[in-house]
């Protein structure tokens, strides 16, 4: 009987222990909401969509990018990924999806809007981080990279690039 009861109270422990691993992971590691807002008049001809989630990294590429387009007259609108279901790709000559790859795939917004979304793969431009920083989603062409701020303004200038053709039209 006692051998019993060491039995379960080590297995309960485990389970302990393992549930506050995951908690202390998933407040670790997981984004924050980035805040929404826009730059410039909707009215404006040239509309850029920044879908981002917060961190120190994705904030500063975010910052980079806005801080670059809002000499120019270019609607910026910066919204969370999580958001993405509620925007309509048409209304945006650019979009820029910046996340995360979280659980070996990225967020379920981003998937599904990039699902939902097939026709406007060549007006958007995906940057994915990881840990390794080489994971993307198959069939997106993205920049890849690590988190690190210090390479942020290499990776603005990445998207600027690639943005550049789609906002000069």
């Amino acid at each position: 009987m006692k051998s019993l009861k060491n039995i379960v109270l080590f297995t309960m422990s485990l389970i302990g222990v393992l549930f506050l691993g995951a908690l202390w992971y998933m407040n670790t590691y997981s984004m924050d909401e980035a805040k929404a807002f826009e730059v410039h008049s909707p009215n404006l001809e040239k509309k850029l969509l920044v879908a981002t989630q917060g961190s120190d990294f994705k904030n500063s590429v975010t910052a980079g990018i806005v801080e670059y387009y809002e000499q120019d007259s270019i609607y910026i609108k910066v919204i969370d990924v999580s958001d993405l279901g509620d925007i309509d790709p048409k209304n945006f000559d650019a979009l820029l999806i910046i996340h995360t790859w979280e659980n070996r795939k990225p967020p379920t917004s981003v998937q599904t809007f990039t699902d939902k979304n097939q026709n406007t793969k060549n007006k958007t431009v995906m940057l994915t981080t990881s840990g390794e920083g080489s994971y993307k989603m198959g069939d997106v062409d993205a920049i890849t990279g690590e988190s690190i701020v210090a390479d942020a303004p290499l990776i603005v200038d990445k998207i600027i690039n690639k943005l550049k053709p789609l906002l000069e039209k």
